[in-house]
């Protein structure tokens, strides 16, 4: 510190010393203002970096909601349709929650009906009730609920476990998407959360024409979807998907450069038939 002298009796000295005592002042002074200004700097990054993150956050989910109005929307929370996939008939009842069911007859003709009301799984052989063991259960009821999950695409994407991010934006044949990628919280996201789909968004219609998924069960796999036979039956969106295998460990976000350049391989064809309005009276094709 430096020590003034009020004893103007020697001029020089107090002059020399005043000169000291104001460039320590002025000194700092100008490293306060510099501290200022980089943490306002740092502070506005952060905040910058923030609003970055809650825009994309925002973007997906606007994104995604905007699909679900496309598709059929709140329409959804009261549907009640049946129809038919590879040879089986499915039911869904959104009416009070989720009511799922699947009617056909195995091998040798034994009637079976699977149902699973709000997360709960029951069978049936014959109108008899069955025991099954809890790893039958969890086979039967994630096969029947992955049916009804992909036939109402998005309805599902609303759910509480479902985390949405925007990656990017991308032009297929000519028509510009939105790409979401989209994961699973462990916690309601089923036997499968680990798994991860990409979806791909029309930027007009909103309506998801493509989708792609990566699953690590029986080994992995990578599948990519892309939608025909679109159409509306009483309010509810209902599209047909060509299924195509990737090798594993393929991006997702490259599958469709890979189905532009026919370098897909057609695996099946997903194809929801005979649907039928459960609360109207007559069949519509």
């Amino acid at each position: 510190m430096v020590e003034v002298i009020t004893d103007k009796s020697n001029p020089n000295l107090y002059a020399e010393q005043m000169i000291k005592y104001l460039k320590i002042v002025i000194a700092l002074v100008v490293l306060n203002i510099v501290s200022c200004k980089e943490t306002s700097k740092k502070d506005e990054a952060s905040s910058k970096q923030n609003s970055k993150v809650e825009s994309q956050e925002l973007s997906a989910e606007a994104i995604v909601q905007n699909a679900i109005v496309a598709h059929s929307g709140a329409k959804y929370d009261k549907a009640n349709y049946e129809f038919v996939f590879r040879d089986k008939i499915y039911m869904f009842n959104n009416t009070d929650g989720a009511a799922y069911r699947v009617n056909f007859k195995d091998s040798i003709g034994n009637r079976i009906e699977d149902n699973l009301n709000n997360g709960s799984f029951s069978r049936t052989i014959n109108d008899e009730l069955v025991d099954l063991s809890e790893k039958d259960v969890s086979i039967h009821s994630n096969a029947l609920n992955s049916v009804i999950y992909f036939a109402t695409l998005p309805h599902k994407l609303n759910d509480k476990a479902v985390h949405k991010e925007l990656i990017g934006e991308t032009v297929i044949k000519g028509e510009d998407y939105d790409i979401v990628r989209v994961t699973f919280g462990k916690e309601g996201g089923g036997k499968d959360h680990d798994d991860i789909f990409m979806y791909w968004v029309h930027k007009q219609s909103h309506f998801i024409d493509y989708l792609a998924y990566s699953y690590s069960t029986n080994n992995g796999g990578v599948r990519f979807r892309s939608a025909y036979n679109q159409r509306t039956i009483d309010a509810i969106r209902f599209q047909d998907y060509i299924n195509w295998a990737a090798p594993v460990g393929t991006p997702l976000k490259g599958l469709p450069t890979m189905f532009e350049k026919n370098e897909l391989k057609e695996l099946s064809r997903i194809e929801t038939e005979n649907v039928r309005n459960l609360n109207a009276t007559e069949l519509i094709e």
